[in-house]
């Protein structure tokens, strides 16, 4: 399928997303806003994978306000850190 920005395509192995509308594309991937609200990347050689649908089946996901910002979390361990050492400073007359 020559799949373009503005198309309405459905995934033949995964019908439970529903129809999607192709947002960008390039010569590697395609990236795709679903009717579940997900948004896929699929690859070009998952391209024979995508099916024309009707635009009329296509509903875009509904916004939801209020949602919570996601805040990524780091997974590496902290290590207490020593104070760095003071300079030495000469005494006068030492």
């Amino acid at each position: 399928m020559n799949v373009k920005r503005g198309s309405v395509v459905s995934h033949a192995m995964a019908q439970q997303w529903g129809t999607g509308k192709v947002v960008e594309v390039n010569d590697y991937m395609a990236t795709i806003r679903f009717s579940d609200g997900m948004v896929r990347k699929i690859i070009s050689s998952h391209f024979t994978d995508l099916r024309p649908a009707d635009p009329a089946t296509y509903t875009p996901p509904t916004k939801v306000k209020g949602r919570a910002k996601v805040t990524r979390v780091s997974t590496k361990t902290t290590k207490d850190k020593k104070p760095a050492a003071k300079p030495a400073t000469r005494q006068p007359g030492a």
